[in-house]
């Protein structure tokens, strides 16, 4: 077959001298993601060329470069010899039942080709013309365009349309982080936030067990997993959070729980983020959204944490954040009616504006840490 891949990357052209060891991650992670499929891979001047590949794994095959963190674009082309009469007859096959305005963009990256990129453009698009009457000229604004890209290869590849992809930096490049992930619509969006920043991640999850089901903890697993398409891979750690709230829930007053909830979970998390080598914790907190992320309530919890807490939905607003678990494919899962571990406990009258010494207070009635200790023993580690 003839047809081939070609896949761009965008925020690493930026890099100075050390951009080859972010091509050499892109490339990699590239590599992992179409392990699954026979073809060959290989660098071109400034992009990938995936080819010898059956035609059927071609959406598959896209489908998984479109969830690879720093790759900005890829098309699919047609490859043909660096031959006029050969790029004519491609052309026009590829325009062949289209109707509409189009136009012609030819690169020369071989300069040795004899006619030059204008007159390439003139006589293919004189060709399709002759050859297709529902087709007009307009470079202004086209219906679409047959992109001419002539290698030094000896091939040129052809295409008329440009997917875009995740963009971003490659996996593992922003370092590692630990994505606090319940079975609502913000934490996998954060998640993906931060993935598409080039940080590698883990998950750890609050489950209490039995006042929420099983049903609850697989709707958090499906969600991770859909994270984890986006890091080439991911664990989740499963904490029992039962204990600390039933403890929450008999020694403090019902108007904290909430609060004291979240600096639990803040502690455990970084905890379990420094036991296992990892340099920031990540919410799906946005700013206002409920009454634990006040301003007040994010600094309580962040209190807690010696280590950077990231959250890259703080300014979104909830439509946004819906629409990208909506692209990622997460919204469907997450509005699944199975209540997480916050959703037990909550207070008539949840405190909105806590006052820290106020807390901390609240906080001494408990054997803090017996209590952590006793989640930490308990962890459920399930690799994704």
């Amino acid at each position: 077959m003839n047809k081939v891949i070609i896949i761009r990357w965008g925020e690493i052209h930026l890099k100075g001298k050390n951009r080859g060891i972010f091509e050499k991650m892109l490339e990699n992670n590239i590599k992992h993601a179409i392990k699954d499929f026979e073809c060959t891979f290989k660098k071109i001047s400034g992009r990938y060329l995936i080819k010898d590949f059956e035609e059927f794994y071609i959406e598959d095959i896209m489908n998984k470069l479109s969830k690879v963190s720093g790759v900005h674009s890829a098309s699919v082309c047609e490859l043909v010899k660096s031959d006029i009469e050969h790029i004519i007859e491609k052309s026009i096959e590829i325009c062949k039942g289209r109707s509409g305005t189009f136009k012609v963009d030819t690169k020369r990256a071989d300069k040795s080709f004899p006619i030059l990129s204008v007159e390439v453009s003139k006589k293919v698009g004189g060709e399709i013309l002759k050859s297709n009457k529902d087709l007009k000229v307009d470079v202004v604004s086209p219906s679409f365009t047959v992109n001419i890209d002539i290698r030094e290869s000896g091939e040129t590849l052809i295409f008329t349309d440009t997917v875009k992809m995740m963009g971003g930096m490659p996996s593992g490049a922003s370092g590692k982080g630990l994505l606090m992930i319940s079975g609502g619509i913000d934490s996998p969006v954060a998640g993906y936030m931060m993935a598409k920043r080039g940080m590698k991640l883990e998950a750890v999850h609050f489950h209490s067990y039995p006042y929420t089901s099983e049903q609850a903890k697989e709707k958090v697993i499906e969600l991770t997993k859909a994270v984890g398409e986006y890091t080439g891979g991911i664990k989740l750690y499963v904490v029992s959070f039962t204990e600390i709230q039933e403890a929450i829930h008999r020694c403090c007053k019902e108007e904290y729980m909430i609060t004291l909830m979240r600096r639990f979970m803040m502690k455990i998390s970084e905890k379990i983020a420094r036991n296992n080598g990892l340099q920031a914790i990540i919410t799906g907190e946005s700013l206002g959204q409920v009454a634990s992320q006040t301003i007040e309530s994010i600094t309580s919890s962040n209190s807690v944490a010696t280590m950077p807490v990231l959250r890259p939905l703080i300014a979104f607003d909830k439509i946004d954040i819906i629409q990208i678990s909506e692209k990622i494919g997460t919204y469907e899962t997450s509005i699944l009616p199975y209540e997480d571990c916050c959703t037990v406990f909550l207070p008539k009258h949840p405190l909105i504006k806590p006052n820290l010494k106020k807390v901390e207070i609240e906080e001494g009635n408990l054997d803090v840490e017996g209590l952590i200790n006793n989640a930490l023993n308990n962890v459920e580690i399930i690799e994704l």
